[in-house]
């Protein structure tokens, strides 16, 4: 179908409208289960042309309605107005195409069908592109890091591991020119992995949301969930696993970020959330604390009652979420697979 073919002419209006304005007008009017089945003859030129028309389209009269589809005259005999605009329009395409192609209509509606691949990377957590990038191999994360902003790249390497860090910096300093069609596939798939299927929701990242959720339930509980989402979503499990930070993390934790952590939590919720643990991880907690307060901690492990189950994990989940919390503000650095993981092994 040719966009460039003229409706019948206008009768009365207020206001002109174009060829393919009056096509827009006609899609709008009709909805979506009649539009649909015209859309699919469009080229994909013709479907942007006509969108572009609907999201300026703006309100129509009920005249220029009626006259732009006479033939269904008895349908628009109440006078019923419209009003095009890009949420219309989205309505309209959604079901209707794939979703990727609607993404694209929408940002060129939305004035961003410029902006590339790597611009748009930019809303992408920091913490979640390290977790995607150390899954991926150093060349394709250095390959990464090189077209991001260096502001963005900096970040992102904070949250490597130091091996991971470090080899992805001597393969940026030795890249060779990259083929196009290698580009083009790596941008397809961060298209895919991030600004199609989720990973950004109104510019705040649904995995670090989901992963604040699982962060709160108890063990058994997160690996119920991790192992359910396995099936169907394994990428994002990947991302959820390195985003996730558990009581058991802790001695993951930089010596000093450990000493800055436990400064501000009260002694007898520490003791409370040490009951029960290894003496392997119970040592390592302790080396973070000033002789006296360990002196304190000790006695209390060694001489105190039993504690409730339920008593103990909350007194560990609030610790999590100090450190949480700490990590948001710059006190500290959260980075599994830190220097003393290998003491609880």
């Amino acid at each position: 179908m040719n966009v460039s073919v003229s409706p019948p002419a206008l009768r009365s209006a207020s206001r002109q409208l174009a060829p393919v304005d009056q096509v827009a007008t006609l899609l709008l009017a009709m909805g979506k289960p009649a539009a649909g089945r015209l859309l699919k003859y469009f080229e994909p030129d013709e479907i942007k042309r006509i969108t572009h028309s609907a999201s300026r389209l703006g309100a129509v009269s009920p005249d220029q309605v009626d006259t732009v589809v006479e033939s269904f005259a008895e349908e628009f005999a109440g006078g019923a107005s419209l009003v095009g605009t890009v949420t219309e329009v989205e309505k309209l395409l959604t079901g209707l195409l794939p979703a990727d192609q609607v993404a694209d209509i929408l940002a060129d509606l939305r004035g961003n069908a410029n902006r590339s691949v790597w611009e748009r990377m930019a809303t992408v957590s920091e913490s979640v592109l390290a977790s995607y990038l150390v899954k991926e191999h150093p060349q394709t994360a250095a390959l990464i890091l090189s077209k991001v902003k260096p502001a963005i790249a900096a970040k992102v390497m904070g949250h490597l591991p130091l091996p991971v860090r470090n080899t992805v910096m001597r393969r940026m300093l030795s890249f060779k020119p990259v083929v196009d069609d290698v580009m083009q596939a790596v941008e397809r798939a961060l298209h895919e992995d991030f600004l199609i299927n989720g990973s950004r929701n109104s510019g705040a990242d649904t995995h670090a949301k989901m992963a604040d959720i699982i962060n709160k339930m108890d063990r058994q509980q997160m690996d119920e969930a991790l192992h359910s989402l396995a099936d169907s979503r394994p990428k994002s499990v990947e991302i959820l696993k390195g985003l996730l930070f558990t009581f058991d993390d802790i001695v993951k934790l930089a010596p000093r970020a450990r000493t800055t952590l436990f400064d501000a939590v009260p002694n007898d919720r520490l003791v409370l959330a040490l009951k029960g643990t290894e003496a392997e991880f119970r040592t390592v907690v302790l080396s973070a604390l000033s002789a006296r307060v360990r002196r304190m901690v000790e006695h209390e492990l060694n001489g105190g009652e039993p504690a409730a189950q339920r008593d103990v994990m909350e007194a560990r989940r609030s610790i999590t979420d100090l450190a949480m919390d700490m990590a948001g503000r710059g006190e500290i650095e959260i980075n599994p697979g830190g220097e003393d993981e290998a003491l609880i092994r």
